[in-house]
C-alpha cells in the first residue's frame, strides 16, 4: 500500500490575537513556546530538503495569526518560490488563516498546490472554543481557496469536548467542501488551557478515522497532531481504518515522532510512499 507523507514548517510562531482555546500560540494562553515573526527563507528551504529526504510529498507552510495581509502574503509567496526552486517535486500547502479570493489566487501563482484551513469542529460547537472569529469565516476561506484553483486540505480536532452529534455535523460540513485531504488532529491536553475535556481512548480515535473515511470516501484522510499521544503503540493501525496520509516529524509547537523512526516502522510494515500527486 502506498501512503502519503507530509511535513509541517512553522514559519511564524506565537503571539496570535485569536482566543482559540486549544492552541498554544494564542496570546490568551500562557506557554513557553518559541515565538518569532518570520523564519528565515534559507531555514525553510533546509527544512523542505529534509522533508523531501524523508519521503514527504506534502510540505506545509504554516503561519500564526488570524489571516493574510499584504506583508505576510508577500513573505509566503517568496518562501514558496524558494522551496519550489529547491525541491520542485514537493507539493506545497499553505496554512495561513483567513484568506480572500484574490489572496488565494496569488498563492496559486507562487506555486502553492493546496490551502489548509481547518473547520476544527462543528458549526454548533465552535463558539465554545473560539470567540474572536467565526466558524463561517473559516468555511468561506475554503470556498475562496477552491474558487482560486487551490486543492483543499480541511479537517479539524477531535476530543475538544464535542458531542457525537457535533462530529456528525462537522463531517457533513467537510463533505460539502469535498477536500482533497482532511487532517485529523486529536486534542493534546495542556495544563494552561482553559478547556479540560476527557481524553479520547485509542478505540474512539480509530473509530473516528473509520467514520471520517466512510463520510469522505474520495478524500485522503491524514493523521496529524496527537497521533503519538492518543494512539501510542497502535498508531500504525490508522491505515487499516481508512487513513492514507500521515504527518511526519514535529508539529507546530509539539514534538512528533522522529521521522526516521516512522519511516523505518512503515517500511517494515510493507508501506511505500507516494512520490507524485495525481
Amino acid at each position: 500500500m502506498q501512503i502519503m507523507l507530509c511535513a509541517i514548517c512553522n514559519i511564524s510562531s506565537g503571539n496570535c490575537s485569536e482566543d482559540c482555546k486549544y492552541c498554544t500560540q494564542s496570546r490568551f494562553v500562557k506557554t513557553d513556546i518559541i515565538k518569532y515573526k518570520q523564519k528565515d527563507i534559507e531555514q525553510i528551504v533546509l527544512e523542505a530538503k529534509m522533508a523531501k529526504k524523508n519521503h514527504a510529498l506534502g510540505f506545509c507552510l504554516v503561519s500564526a495569526g488570524l489571516g493574510l495581509d499584504d506583508t505576510k502574503l508577500e513573505y509566503i509567496c517568496k518562501a514558496a518560490h524558494a522551496v519550489k526552486k529547491a525541491e520542485p517535486e514537493l507539493m506545497l500547502i499553505a496554512c495561513n488563516g483567513l484568506a480572500s479570493l484574490d489572496q488565494c489566487k496569488e498563492l496559486v501563482k507562487a506555486g502553492v498546490f493546496s490551502y489548509n484551513h481547518n473547520l476544527e469542529t462543528s458549526k454548533e460547537f465552535y463558539p465554545q472554543i473560539c470567540s474572536t472569529h467565526s466558524w463561517q469565516s473559516r468555511f468561506e476561506t475554503n470556498l475562496n481557496a477552491k474558487e482560486a484553483g487551490l486543492m483543499l486540505c480541511c479537517g479539524g480536532i477531535y476530543g475538544l469536548g464535542e458531542s457525537e452529534d457535533d462530529r456528525i455535523s462537522f463531517r457533513k460540513s467537510l463533505k460539502e467542501l469535498e477536500p482533497f485531504s482532511s487532517p485529523i488532529n486529536f486534542f493534546i491536553h495542556n495544563e494552561n488551557f482553559s478547556i479540560k475535556p476527557k481524553k479520547l481512548s485509542t478505540d474512539e480515535a480509530l473509530n473516528i478515522i473509520k467514520q471520517s473515511k466512510k463520510d469522505l470516501p474520495n478524500t485522503h484522510i491524514m493523521i496529524a497532531g496527537g497521533r503519538e499521544a492518543v494512539l501510542k503503540e497502535r498508531q500504525y493501525e490508522v491505515f487499516e481504518y481508512g487513513a492514507s496520509a500521515v504527518v511526519i516529524g514535529d508539529y507546530l509547537t509539539t514534538k512528533g515522532e522522529e521521522a526516521c523512526k516512522d519511516i523505518q516502522e512503515l517500511e517494515k510494515r510493507g508501506f511505500s510512499f507516494v512520490t507524485q500527486c495525481h
